[in-house]
């Protein structure tokens, strides 16, 4: 049962601000990169689900810091495991061995299912972000097609996906609005349909070594895949000797409900991808590689200074055996649908909503085109709700894991009376 929540005037204006937020924000405009548009409001602590600003204000997080916070904010598993390992020793470089690693790495291999025998002889690289995770991916997709031919070196992507900023993991995210700025991009991509088989049959040929696709589309808009489309897309990688690279930078690590979103799916990945909640807020990325792919790398085709670090991979550890147990992954499940479900019910009638979806606790809300996205962020910020948009039109809700149905109740009251408020102001 939803619970009521009365919405009379906005509780958390961002022109409320504490003694000497506005100094602060100056100096960020003065001395940061402007490369965020974000509301006057500073976040200077927090506390499981809720973040607290300057003035001491407290917001219910449902955005997790983009999927990071999977465990919310100071958890004290986190904290303490920053601790030990910070005490003892932080970064020596991959020139010599340090443990950690290697353990995060047998937690991640022994995590895979055995079926289709990806975890007997699994192999993974870390580095520091997504967009680090993916370049490798790539990279290692080519490096295994020269080993079939010179003319293997094609990558496949899809229509509306994000795998990141640098160069080939931009090339591969086929958007105008960042790839525009930053031609010429990299040679040998084609894009296809998203969802679409015929397509995909046509676009994935002989000269393709890898097709990197997120089986829930994150910035894209919250966009499930037909399971119909993945399963094809391993048949047709088969065929053509191509490797099928799975992007689980945000679905990945318990965030729809399964440690790995591809596991709704039943097909084994040759390469995936993940980063955001792996290292609880420390910057980590990795890339998990089958052995068919991993016996193709060699000592100095890729590397990293700072990846693999003894914090990040220790922290790392922590959140993989919080996460991958049972009865955690399906609290996620049943609360992502009571999400799902209390979303639907409290927007029911609404002409400004289109749709309710999404996996786990990885939900999007679609809007009309009457309301932008960020128009509604807006509205719910200024009732103490964190949330964030993407697509076109797609209001995007990516709670920690340890949220409470009554957190819940709170978010979904708060939600639809912002766009209950935008409506009525039509």
């Amino acid at each position: 049962m939803i619970k009521k929540f009365f919405f009379n005037k906005a509780t958390h204006q961002d022109s409320e601000t504490a003694k000497g937020t506005i100094e602060k924000l100056n100096d960020d405009a003065k001395y940061l990169l402007p490369l965020y548009g974000r509301p006057n409001v500073i976040f200077n602590k927090g506390e499981g689900v809720y973040v607290y600003d300057t003035a001491n204000r407290k917001y219910l997080d449902f955005a997790s810091g983009i999927a990071v916070n999977s465990l919310g904010h100071n958890n004290p598993i986190i904290i303490n495991a920053i601790k030990e390992q910070a005490s003892k020793i932080i970064h020596v470089s991959n020139l010599y061995h340090n443990e950690n690693p290697a353990k995060l790495a047998k937690l991640l291999v022994e995590s895979l299912e055995k079926k289709g025998k990806f975890a007997d002889g699994a192999k993974v690289f870390f580095g520091n972000s997504g967009t680090e995770a993916n370049e490798a991916a790539i990279k290692f997709a080519r490096r295994y097609g020269k080993t079939i031919s010179q003319n293997k070196n094609v990558i496949v992507s899809f229509n509306h996906a994000f795998h990141g900023r640098t160069l080939g993991a931009l090339t591969a995210t086929p958007n105008p609005k960042y790839q525009d700025p930053f031609t010429p991009l990299l040679p040998g991509f084609k894009y296809s349909p998203y969802n679409d088989i015929e397509a995909a049959k046509k676009n994935i040929d002989e000269n393709v070594c890898g097709v990197i696709v997120e089986v829930v589309q994150g910035e894209g808009g919250l966009n499930p895949a037909k399971k119909d489309f993945i399963q094809y897309l391993r048949k047709r990688c088969d065929e053509v000797n191509a490797l099928l690279i799975v992007d689980e930078i945000q679905t990945g690590v318990g965030r729809t409900g399964k440690l790995y979103a591809h596991q709704y799916y039943d097909i084994t990945p040759d390469i995936f991808t993940l980063a955001k909640p792996l290292g609880g807020g420390i910057p980590i990325g990795a890339t998990i590689l089958s052995e068919k792919v991993a016996k193709t790398i060699k000592p100095g085709d890729h590397g990293t200074t700072f990846g693999g670090n003894s914090l990040a991979t220790h922290v790392g550890a922590a959140v993989i055996e919080t996460i991958n147990k049972p009865e955690f992954l399906a609290e996620i499940r049943e609360k992502g649908d009571y999400l799902k479900k209390g979303l639907i019910e409290a927007t029911k009638g609404s002409k400004l909503v289109k749709e309710v979806r999404g996996l786990g606790l990885m939900i999007g809300v679609g809007l009309d085109e009457k309301v932008t996205p960020v128009a509604v962020a807006d509205v719910c910020r200024q009732q103490g709700l964190l949330v964030i948009t993407c697509g076109m039109n797609t209001l995007r809700l990516l709670p920690p894991l340890i949220i409470t149905k009554e957190e819940i109740d709170r978010a979904v009251s708060i939600i639809s009376k912002s766009i209950k408020y935008l409506e009525d102001k039509l």
